[in-house]
């Protein structure tokens, strides 16, 4: 929704300053669907031959979270304490029977009450192969934490490809711009033996080229790339929950104190408090009971 207002204010304000101040819509609106055809044309062949297919696939996905916003809402960062809890607290319990559990998530019927991040491979796999490793005794707190830095080093490189390629779009639009404004300016010169009045238009619609590149470039591209970096960001704090609370279990640290350093290492407009957190997992022990 904000970013639906943030369109409607650009184009507002632009266009509307326009108008206000005399300018005519005539001659960009008729210059309007060539210019637009040579730069986001240009643009999306350059976009295509710099990325591979999945890369362009992601990109196109990603796009959709400058409106839907961050995948992980409050009430996801709650579940997923109260899930661990269950997990870690089975897991000191009986050992054998977690395996069921870690070995088919799917299938489990403690990740089944958390349908939204079962459904998350990135999450379940971060999960049951640490569970995995300390069954093993695999069990090193600083080895593993290591190691679940690097993977999410790595799963987070790869979710910042998309901001990174739009962003070099937003990059490249401006010299596009010039581009077709280049070619708007060869082909005035062409008819040079024209009227100025007639001269005036074509240089007009020349200009368009270079105005709608730089305001596609900083006006929607750019802050496209910003937004879908800051999602981007924002749901990466899903993932270091997992790691923080894991490792304070390899530390041997209580139950209830392991949920609570990925609580309290959650940002705050994120993180639920601690009341409710407390009420949540006595949901979750009385289900047990």
């Amino acid at each position: 929704m904000v970013g639906i207002v943030g369109i409607v204010i650009i184009f507002a304000m632009v266009f509307g300053g326009y108008v206000a101040a005399g300018g005519k819509m005539g001659i960009i609106l008729k210059a309007l669907p060539f210019e637009m055809i040579m730069i986001c044309g240009a643009a999306v062949g350059a976009f295509a031959l710099s990325n591979d297919m999945a890369s362009i696939k992601h990109t196109v996905k990603d796009v959709g979270k400058v409106f839907k916003g961050p995948k992980w809402k409050p009430e996801d960062y709650r579940d997923l304490l109260c899930l661990l809890f269950e997990i870690i607290k089975l897991a000191r319990q009986n050992p054998v029977a977690i395996e069921e559990h870690i070995e088919d998530p799917e299938n489990s019927s403690i990740f089944s009450k958390y349908p939204k991040i079962v459904h998350d491979h990135e999450a379940v796999e971060m999960i049951c192969d640490t569970m995995r490793s300390a069954s093993m005794n695999y069990d090193d707190p600083n080895q593993v934490e290591e190691i679940l830095e690097k993977q999410l080093d790595a799963n987070f490189k790869h979710a910042s490809h998309s901001s990174h390629a739009v962003q070099a779009v937003a990059d490249a639009m401006p010299a596009l711009g010039i581009v077709a404004a280049v070619l708007g300016v060869i082909k005035t010169m062409a008819s040079i033996d024209q009227p100025p009045e007639v001269l005036g238009k074509m240089i007009g619609g020349a200009l368009v080229g270079t105005f709608l590149g730089v305001f596609l470039a900083y006006g929607f591209i750019g802050p496209f790339a910003m937004r879908i970096q800051a999602v981007v960001d924002e749901d990466s704090h899903f993932y270091k929950l997992i790691r923080e609370v894991l490792v304070a279990n390899l530390h041997n640290h209580a139950t209830n104190i392991c949920i609570e350093v990925g609580r309290q290492n959650t940002p705050h407009h994120i993180r639920p408090s601690f009341g409710e957190l407390e009420e949540a997992l006595k949901a979750v022990k009385s289900e047990a009971a």
